[in-house]
């Protein structure tokens, strides 16, 4: 056999070996020494592939589709720093639980620690960041070494799957010449794939949990983001008839039954910033499924009142527990506890929820009906979005205006967003990986200083077609240090935090043959949104003003908490 032979066998042996595993989405960062891998994924049916010639962003791109997906998908690239640009991304799916296979190529051993151009020491080099990493053997005319990369390939992809999922790291070292005989094709023999099996609890468990369930009233259920599927779950919450806060990461917010609207507690960050409310709302018990939502007042509420009992529901046994308070952690999957339990009454507690959160959200509607601000304006956007679109928040103040100003509703929208880390890099990426993986229209609301992070992510729709709207709150800065201890030190304010930059996007739309429109005004915001979207990349510009848009959300919250406090009395 050739070298080109027993290459072109070895990366055929992976790719198929890729496809039996059930991989079908493929991130491509073109380079020398990854010739051999993609070239064979290139030739090879099944796949959807994508091509993104920065790295940085191509690890954000097949982020979103894996996140999206919550399978794996292959993060293909060359050796040397092109392997390192991939880094914050690996970093986000750790953290976000968001499986990816990445497939770095390398130079052959004896060109490592050289001085070999490209060469860098790649063995390890995501850290504790992936779930696990193989170095593979030099591609060779020998069984053994095939038998070894196929079973591995296996072991990779089963690691990334099992919960929590995440990230590993293939290292893949070829030696020159890097072409394949294109007509080459090799039989694979069937492997036997791994079975991932499911955690459940214990029969002790339930029936305890059970009983609590049915005799505690005051209890709530807080849903965060990582919940693999919410099928289920509101046959289960209407039987217990605790109040439900929801994150909108956990997705729970939108498609809501009729009766189940009223348990649906989706105002809890403005609530809990009233004293006399977090009186009357004292859980004796909190159960939370999946991570901690993003609100800082639930944070410090639950702080100040710990509950008796804190049960937090995790697929991983690492304790996502920062407030040290969880009395009860089970290692499950979260639908396993969503048995439903004989019916109740829906208790005074509940009710006292349910009264606040109809305030806060009566106040939130006349706030967007009068205000101007990015408060405002971003509640104008979701109330526009249409049934079946998908939406990404960008961190900093957009995934606070999501959690304020995106009300419940029967319409279907996913809510989607970078939480493992809660970083503003990548976001533009994150969100066409998202939208390619849904094939739903997509929306993404950032802001201007996350959107400089990751203009390279536009980059990729010059590969592949693509369905986005992209608002821009464009407050000219770091919008989210204002509501910040640091905002009052006014000297060296905007040059360390404010960072104000001066820049608008109209020449980056141009670029991107992006559709483009700039509004000032609320109203013109509203108008731009009817306009019907003719290209595939939509910009719009929303140019805000960070100082309003801080007095207003602060004048927002004193009227909520001045309602709540006419309502009650201790």
């Amino acid at each position: 056999m050739t070298n080109i032979e027993y290459l072109t066998s070895y990366v055929n042996r992976f790719v198929e070996s890729i496809k039996q595993a059930g991989i079908r989405h493929i991130v491509m960062c073109p380079g020398s020494r990854s010739t051999p891998l993609a070239y064979a994924f290139a030739k090879s049916e099944g796949f959807a592939f994508y091509r993104q010639i920065d790295e940085r962003s191509a690890g954000f791109f097949a982020l979103g589709i894996a996140k999206a997906k919550k399978e794996p998908v292959v993060l293909l690239c060359t050796s040397g720093t092109a392997a390192a640009n991939f880094f914050p991304a690996i970093v986000e799916a750790f953290y976000a639980r968001v499986p990816l296979l990445v497939v770095t190529a390398d130079r052959p051993h004896e060109l490592r620690e050289v001085g070999a151009p490209q060469a860098i020491d790649q063995i390890h080099l995501f850290g504790k960041h992936v779930k696990w990493t193989v170095d593979f053997p030099i591609p060779e005319d020998n069984f053994e070494s095939l038998a070894f990369m196929e079973r591995h390939i296996h072991r990779a992809v089963s690691t990334s799957k099992t919960l929590p999922m995440g990230p590993v790291h293939i290292n893949m070292p070829f030696r020159e010449p890097l072409l394949l005989n294109m007509e080459q094709s090799l039989p694979i023999t069937e492997v036997q794939v791994s079975e991932v099996g499911q955690l459940v609890p214990s029969a002790q468990f339930v029936e305890w949990y059970k009983d609590i369930l049915s005799h505690e009233e005051k209890g709530i259920f807080i849903v965060g983001d990582s919940i693999h599927s919410i099928d289920g779950f509101w046959n289960f919450a209407r039987t217990v008839k605790w109040p439900i806060l929801v994150d909108p990461l956990s997705n729970l917010r939108a498609s809501v039954p009729e009766d189940c609207l009223d348990l649906c507690i989706d105002q809890y960050d403005a609530i809990l910033k009233n004293e006399l409310f977090q009186q009357i709302a004292v859980p004796n018990v909190v159960i939370r499924f999946g991570a901690q939502p993003v609100s800082k007042p639930l944070t410090l509420f639950l702080k100040a009142h710990k509950p008796n009992v804190y049960i937090a529901v995790d697929e991983s046994p690492i304790f996502r527990d920062s407030l040290h308070m969880v009395t009860h952690h089970v290692q499950v999957g979260a639908a396993s506890l969503w048995t439903p339990i004989k019916d109740k009454e829906i208790s005074s507690y509940t009710s006292d929820w349910s009264r606040a959160n109809e305030i806060a959200t009566k106040h939130i509607r006349t706030y967007m009906e009068t205000e101007e601000d990015e408060g405002a304006l971003a509640g104008t956007l979701f109330q526009a979005l249409p049934n079946g679109a998908d939406l990404f928040a960008s961190s900093s103040m957009p995934i606070r205006d999501v959690d304020t100003f995106f009300n419940k509703t029967r319409k279907d929208v996913h809510i989607y967003a970078n939480r493992g880390t809660n970083g503003i890099d990548g976001v533009v990426s994150t969100a066409l990986g998202v939208q390619a993986a849904t094939n739903r229209p997509g929306y993404l609301l950032i802001g201007d200083l996350a959107f400089l992070h990751d203009v390279n992510g536009l980059i990729v729709s010059r590969f592949q077609k693509t369905n986005i709207t992209i608002v821009i709150m464009n407050n000219d800065g770091g919008g989210i240090f204002s509501y910040l201890p640091q905002s009052t030190e006014t000297n060296y304010f905007e040059h360390l935090f404010g960072t104000p930059t001066g820049l608008k996007f109209s020449h980056i739309a141009a670029m991107y043959d992006a559709q483009y429109d700039a509004v000032n005004t609320k109203e013109a915001f509203q108008q731009v949104l009817l306009q019907p979207k003719t290209k595939d990349i939509r910009i719009i510009e929303v140019f805000t003003n960070r100082q309003v848009n801080t007095e207003t959300h602060r004048k927002l919250w004193a009227n909520i908490s001045k309602e709540l406090d006419g309502t009650w009395k201790v």
